[in-house]
């Protein structure tokens, strides 16, 4: 049993989040589960100035739907003035409450199949009744129900999205940091940058480091093939060297010496 708020009136029962819900939708910290849909997810959420809201996301396969986005809005356009805080998404701005929209000029484009998911901000008292209209909303965009046109002949009417239940998207841009769920600011982007540019200029400092330590080396003199000119030069020992072996005319006689005895050799 719920326990009552202040004014006598039942409150509301919230439930935990879960790991397919946004952590933000708009402007709006999402803080717990209010109702679920197949048409999308009613959440407690606050603001900057912690003024809280209920916040009603489409789900995937209503976000992709024109009919039901169409509804959707027609069922935001019914609503009071001051019951609307805000809203946002794909086909939001047009109708009576176009003022409230938000569009989100911060967040990455998308392209035509991929639309933003419709969204709408609720101001909340924290009461079953507030709960309870936002459960009307959502069974109003799924068609439940509605009465029964004409008589019944063939199978049960079924929305073809009404399997796709999951949250829509609700993007965070900038990036937040790993294990942060809310929007990364500007000083942590550039000191992000500052970083990575740090860490290129230390890599080019400890690769420069490196090679200035090597030693230096020597080609290897070019070996020489057999058939080569230099190869024939290098065998062959030139005259000015102090070899012992003897040149050609030392070795062989002269031929005076062989053929005419000398004047010594007659007497």
């Amino acid at each position: 049993m719920s326990t009552p708020t202040p004014d006598g009136q039942p409150a509301a029962r919230p439930y935990p989040l879960l790991a397919s819900d946004p952590p933000k939708i708009g402007d709006y910290w999402i803080d717990a589960r209010l109702a679920a849909a197949p048409s999308g997810v009613a959440y407690v959420a606050h603001d900057q100035v912690n003024t809280s809201a209920i916040v009603i996301l489409l789900s995937e396969g209503a976000a992709e739907d024109a009919a039901a986005r169409d509804r959707f809005a027609g069922l935001v356009n019914q609503l009071h003035i001051d019951t609307v805080l805000a809203r946002g998404g794909h086909g939001q701005d047009d109708g009576r409450l176009a003022g409230r929209f938000r569009p989100d000029t911060d967040d990455p484009a998308v392209g035509d199949d991929l639309p933003n998911t419709a969204w709408v901000a609720l101001a909340y008292d924290a009461t079953a009744a507030s709960a309870a209209e936002a459960r009307r909303i959502l069974d109003d965009v799924a068609l439940v129900g509605v009465p029964t046109q004409g008589r019944p002949s063939g199978p049960d009417y079924r929305l073809h999205w009404i399997d796709r239940a999951r949250p829509g998207i609700a993007k965070l841009w900038p990036l937040p940091w790993p294990g942060r769920h809310d929007r990364a600011g500007w000083g942590s982007i550039l000191a992000s940058w500052l970083l990575m540019v740090l860490l290129c200029l230390l890599a080019i400092l400890i690769a420069i480091l490196l090679f200035q330590q090597a030693p230096l080396q020597q080609p290897p003199p070019p070996v020489p093939t057999s058939g080569s000119p230099s190869a024939t030069a290098s065998a062959s020992p030139s005259p000015s060297s102090g070899s012992s072996s003897p040149s050609p005319q030392s070795a062989s006689p002269s031929p005076t010496s062989v053929g005419s005895p000398t004047p010594n050799s007659r007497l």
